[in-house]
């Protein structure tokens, strides 16, 4: 799992994570060193900081909706390993994914594919992830469909390009 690094503050009023304001993901060491992601669940910005020496510098950064976030954050966290699509669907109606919910989550979707409604039930997450790709891509970082199983965060494996805000 992604090590995840909290800077407290005053109490988020997302109920993606209680109490977390701003979020930082090394993405287990695959950005290059001096670089992290910062998630500011309040704002609903991700940023991508590179710090050098004792210089911080925002890279790039983009704002994503309460939907976007609701994907993207169990995303980041599952990093670098695959997200299953209950978890997502759980996060993205639930806005949290705790075991129980995710459970639920994947009887819902177990029945959906036995009543051939698929398709139907995920179309809102996928319209989301949609979405939060197009974000991401400023980043360097896309979102991979792994076949009945779920997403995956990948990274570029060219250099992200340094465009300043």
């Amino acid at each position: 799992m992604q090590k995840v690094y909290v800077r407290k503050g005053k109490a988020a009023t997302c109920d993606l994570k209680k109490d977390i304001e701003i979020m930082h993901f090394s993405l287990q060491d695959a950005l290059p060193p001096g670089h992290i992601l910062a998630l500011n669940t309040k704002f609903g910005t991700l940023s991508y900081l590179s710090y050098e020496g004792d210089r911080l510098q925002m890279m790039v950064q983009e704002q994503f909706t309460s939907t976007e976030l609701s994907v993207l954050l169990p995303l980041l966290e599952m990093f670098p390993y695959y997200c299953p699509y209950e978890v997502l669907y759980a996060s993205f109606y639930n806005g949290r994914t705790s075991d129980d919910v995710v459970e639920l989550s994947r009887k819902k979707l177990d029945k959906a594919i036995a009543d051939g409604s698929w398709d139907q039930e995920m179309r809102a997450v996928r319209d989301a992830l949609s979405r939060t790709r197009i974000k991401l891509r400023h980043f360097g970082i896309d979102i991979s469909s792994i076949l009945s199983t779920g997403y995956i965060l990948m990274l570029a494996s060219t250099p992200m390009p340094i465009v300043r805000v």
